[in-house]
């Protein structure tokens, strides 16, 4: 439920095995490329580092001692390696160098598929803004009915939320991911006057950014990326919020379509809007998480002790929760059932009181903004105590009457006339949707 999509894989001790290995076998093929070590020795560094030959529970095991994975890891490498690549293994390379780019590979891997879901989800919004562009709701201000409004509108709003989300994340994927490579204090000292050709080589084997220095103790880029992740957990949980909300028995403008789903263990009538609760219990994880990473990103000297370990744990939590979130928003979106009935019922519910700004705006031509308030609100009032439909109540105050035909206030009480430029909101949101995917 909290583990939907294929983030899980990409975030699990495996994944970070090979993610480490990944960088192992890099640094290698850079060495070679630089020129400090054959591309034989380099073939057979990275031959070895195959997930299924290592023994990750021993590693987890002597990890404890070590302070780190890495050492342990270094020691089961070399010993897989064998002859003179042996001796090449973690060349220049410090345990933080390994773990850093481990996590940037990590992130990349799992900001593929949130994309890829958050993507999704923004195209199933975009479908129902087209389909329902013209379709009449109530629109709710802290919870109360307050104009008409579209539901087209309000799943346009959701798709630009989702889709600058895409964008946030996909330039921290492709701007601030950084290999990682310093040496012991962010000189690459053991490596001499080749330590620059073997950084570029290094980013450049792992899809990564070379970084203008180390970022040993300068964690913004970690910061980015989960200020990022916390932005997108905020666009998926606006549009599960609202579903869960229009979805109350009460209210029932939308239901998830998916069959088979929403059962109760106790109530067998019971249509649960399984999706958007799920993808609403991810998101609630993400602010305490993302406040961990930055609790974390306050480092000593040229090397910090024990902040950058505590990042590993809530940044798999927080690519988890993110993914998790944006995979169920999918579902929800792409299966979601608009009940237009209903909504225009909801929208007729208070005979007519939702378009009471557009009869104060009428009046207030002739007699002023504040006197044709205190007018349409003693007929509102009227209208909530004598249970009377709003026209009639309007058409009882003489000062409106003498002002506003029956047919006026008839008209000025469509709700189809008084959408403002809800539609082409919704037209430039679909083509700035557009624009983003081409």
């Amino acid at each position: 439920m909290l583990a939907r999509g294929a983030v899980r894989l990409e975030v699990s001790d495996r994944a970070w095995l090979q993610a480490t290995l990944d960088a192992e076998a890099a640094l290698g093929r850079a060495h070679a490329r630089a020129g400090s070590i054959s591309p034989e020795d380099a073939e057979a560094i990275a031959r070895a580092c195959r997930v299924d030959a290592f023994d990750m529970e021993a590693i987890g095991r002597d990890a404890a001692s070590a302070g780190t994975p890495i050492v342990p890891l270094v020691g089961a490498i070399t010993a897989a390696v064998g002859g003179t690549a042996a001796g090449h293994v973690h060349a220049g390379a410090t345990s933080q160098d390994i773990m850093d780019t481990a996590a940037m590979l990590v992130a990349s891997r799992s900001l593929g598929y949130i994309l890829t879901d958050l993507e999704g989800a923004a195209d199933a919004a975009g479908a129902l803004a087209s389909r329902h562009r013209s379709t009449l709701m109530a629109a709710r201000t802290l919870l109360q009915q307050a104009l008409p409004t579209t539901f087209g509108l309000k799943a346009a709003t959701w798709m630009i939320g989702l889709d600058q989300a895409c964008a946030r994340l996909r330039g921290v994927r492709d701007e601030r991911l950084a290999a990682q490579l310093g040496g012991a204090a962010g000189t690459l000292a053991s490596l001499g006057e080749t330590g620059p050709a073997i950084l570029s080589a290094f980013a450049d084997e792992l899809g990564l950014r070379e970084p203008i220095v180390p970022w040993h103790t300068d964690r913004t880029r970690i910061t980015e990326l989960s200020g990022a992740l916390g932005e997108a957990a905020g666009a998926i949980g606006k549009p599960a919020l609202d579903v869960v909300l229009l979805a109350q028995t009460e209210v029932g403008e939308v239901r998830e379509g998916a069959p088979g789903r929403g059962g109760s263990s106790t109530l067998p009538h019971k249509r649960n809007p399984v999706a958007s609760v799920s993808a609403l219990a991810a998101v609630r994880d993400v602010p305490g998480l993302v406040s961990s990473m930055l609790a974390a990103s306050v480092h000593e000297h040229e090397r910090a002790a024990g902040s950058w370990h505590a990042e590993w744990r809530p940044l798999s939590n927080l690519l988890l929760a993110v993914g998790s979130a944006a995979a169920w928003l999918r579902d929800c979106l792409e299966q979601l059932e608009v009940d237009e009935q209903a909504m225009r019922a909801n929208l007729d519910r208070t005979g007519g009181l939702i378009l009471a700004e557009r009869i104060t705006t009428a009046l207030a031509a002739d007699v002023g903004r504040l006197a044709a308030h205190d007018l349409v609100e003693r007929a509102s009032a009227r209208t909530v105590e004598e249970h009377l439909p709003f026209g009639e109540a309007l058409a009882a105050e003489p000062e409106i009457r003498e002002r506003l035909s029956a047919a006026d206030i008839e008209r000025l009480l469509d709700p189809a006339g008084y959408l403002g430029v809800a539609d082409e909101f919704v037209e430039r949101a679909l083509r700035a949707h557009a624009e983003a995917r081409s």
